[in-house]
């Protein structure tokens, strides 16, 4: 059975293909899915904010997070960070044009468990009663 998978891959590019173990696709994957991850590119969705913006935007982030986070999506091509050279400095952040593609997705995927967590909750507490 496995060789059919194997087969069905046949012909695509292992530095791409998600679904390879050895894929680097996979970091990535982690770095965008994370709970900090989509929330971070969701909120610059709408524009560039300020390190504190995006901290109280984001319930629940510590800057210890966020500040990892943003470096992590930086080094991904998908959030740049912009100084403004002002006495203090002034620093933002935005998407790239890689990160905006994939913002829009994302929010989607935000949409839809927004639209459903009410019924996630009900098939969990079915679930859990069932024991």
């Amino acid at each position: 059975m496995d060789v059919g998978v194997q087969a069905a891959r046949k012909g695509l590019d292992p530095a791409s293909d998600v679904f390879n173990s050895d894929c680097p696709g996979r970091t990535v994957l982690d770095h965008v899915t994370s709970r900090w991850g989509v929330l971070i590119l969701a909120s610059l969705r709408e524009g560039p904010l300020r390190f504190y913006e995006l901290r109280d935007r984001i319930g629940g982030i510590s800057e210890k997070m966020l500040s990892q986070n943003l470096r992590v999506l930086g080094r991904d091509g998908l959030v740049a960070r912009e100084v403004e050279p002002t006495l203090p400095p002034k620093v933002s952040y935005r998407l790239t044009p890689l990160g905006s593609g994939l913002a829009g997705p994302l929010q989607g995927l935000l949409d839809w468990v927004a639209g459903h967590t009410h019924d996630i909750v009900a098939a969990q507490r079915d679930h859990d009663a069932q024991g």
